[in-house]
C-alpha cells in the first residue's frame, strides 16, 4: 500500500514527465540518506566547543565570524583533503543557523535551480 506521500510524489513525477523513475519510499530514504559517523564526529566536536567557547545559545557568549572560518576551512580541505575540515564546516553552519550573526538572517525554503554539478 502506498502512502499519501508516495502518491503525491508519483503524481508530481508524472506531471514532470519523470514517471518512469523509481524513488525509494520515504521511510527507506530516512534510513539511508544520513551518515551516523559524520554526525558522531560533529557531536563530539560540538561538545568540545561547548567546553571551550560556551554552550549553544548560551547568554553572553562571544560572537564569532563563522562565515570567514567556513571559507578558511573549505580552502584547507581543498588543499589537504582532510575530512575533519568538513566536520568543522558543518558545525560552523549549524552554529550560524542556531546563533546567527548575519544581519539579514532568515529561512525561506526555495528551489533556486542552483544544483551541484556532476563531475
Amino acid at each position: 500500500m502506498h502512502s499519501v506521500h508516495d502518491q503525491i510524489r508519483a503524481h508530481i513525477y508524472e506531471l514532470a514527465g519523470l514517471a518512469t523513475i523509481r524513488v525509494a519510499p520515504l521511510d527507506e530514504l530516512k534510513k539511508t540518506e544520513w551518515s551516523v559517523r559524520f554526525e558522531t564526529l560533529m557531536r563530539n566536536r560540538l561538545i568540545m566547543g561547548a567546553i571551550r567557547y560556551g554552550r549553544l545559545k548560551q547568554k553572553g557568549k562571544a560572537a564569532y565570524n563563522r562565515l570567514d572560518s567556513i571559507r578558511q576551512r573549505l580552502d584547507m580541505y581543498n588543499e589537504t583533503g582532510n575530512a575533519e575540515h568538513l566536520v568543522d564546516i558543518a558545525n560552523l553552519c549549524l552554529l550560524e543557523f542556531e546563533e546567527p550573526n548575519h544581519k539579514h538572517y532568515h529561512f525561506k525554503a526555495t528551489d533556486d535551480g542552483v544544483h551541484t554539478k556532476q563531475i
